[in-house]
C-alpha cells in the first residue's frame, strides 16, 4: 500500500508496509480518526521520520505512547509543540543535560531541532486516544516499530541507542550492541528519574561516541 512517509523510509519500510498486518493496522486507524478525537493530527503519524531520513540517523531514543493530551502529541516522542506546556518527564530531561553538559534550560518543549540533526524520536505505538493512555497499544504499531528497530540494527552501525524505562530496556535484545552503543537507564518520569535517569550523563556518552567514530555530535540544547 502507498504510505505517505520521507523517501528513504519508504524505500526501506515498503515491503512492511504491503503485509496484512499492516493494512489491517492502517484500516482500524482509520476508523479511530472518523470516530474519536486521536492524536497526533493524522499529518504527524510520521513525523519521527519524515524529519529524520535513514542515512541522517545517528541517535534512537524510544518512547512508548504518544501524550494524549491536547496539542502534545506531534509525532516525536517525549517532544511536544511549541506554546504547549512541557510534560514532567521532558523537563526532567532538560534537567539531566544542564547538568550533564552545563546547558540552560530551553523555554520549549519541542524537539524537531534534535530530528533534524539524526535523533530518532520513536514511540512504539504511534497513535492514541484523546486522554486514554496506551488506547492503540497491541494493535499492531508495536510490530512495525519492532522492525525498524531491528532495520536500523541491521543496516546501520555506531548509532547510539536512548533505552529509557522497562518498557524501552525490554528492546534492547533486538539491538547488536558490539557495533553500536546502547544507554540505557530508569525514565525520566517524576516517579523514576531519581533512580538513576538523573547522573545517567547519556547526552555526554552519546556525542562521545558519535565524536570516536567520525560523526557530528548532537546539538541538546
Amino acid at each position: 500500500m502507498d504510505v505517505k512517509i520521507e523517501k528513504s523510509w519508504k524505500e526501506l519500510l515498503q515491503p512492511e508496509f504491503d503485509k496484512p498486518y499492516f493494512e489491517g493496522l492502517t484500516g482500524f486507524v482509520r476508523n479511530e480518526y472518523q470516530s474519536k478525537k486521536i492524536f497526533p493530527p493524522p499529518k504527524d503519524i510520521f513525523k519521527a521520520f519524515d524529519l529524520c531520513p535513514f542515512d541522517k540517523l545517528k541517535v534512537v531514543i524510544l518512547g512508548q505512547d504518544p501524550y494524549h493530551g491536547p496539542g502534545q502529541a506531534h509525532g516525536l516522542c517525549f517532544s511536544v509543540n511549541h506554546n504547549v506546556p512541557m510534560p514532567p518527564s521532558l523537563v526532567n530531561i532538560y534537567k539531566e543535560i544542564q547538568s550533564d553538559l552545563g546547558k540552560p534550560m530551553p523555554d520549549h518543549g519541542n524537539l524537531e531541532h534534535w530530528a533534524q540533526q539524526g535523533v530518532f524520536l520513536l514511540n512504539a505505538t504511534l497513535t492514541v486516544i484523546a486522554h486514554m493512555a496506551g488506547s492503540h497499544q497491541k494493535k499492531g504499531w508495536e510490530t512495525f516499530t519492532d522492525e525498524v528497530i531491528r532495520l536500523i540494527t541491521e543496516k546501520k552501525e555506531h548509532v547510539v541507542y536512548m533505552l529509557w524505562g522497562n518498557y524501552a530496556g525490554d528492546k534492547a535484545w533486538m539491538i547488536d550492541d558490539k557495533k553500536n552503543l546502547v544507554l540505557k537507564a530508569p525514565h525520566p518520569s517524576p516517579l523514576s528519574a531519581h533512580r538513576g535517569f538523573f547522573g545517567c550523563s547519556h547526552f555526554s556518552k552519546a556525542n562521545t561516541y558519535l565524536a570516536e567514530h567520525g560523526l557530528e555530535p548532537i546539538i541538546w540544547a
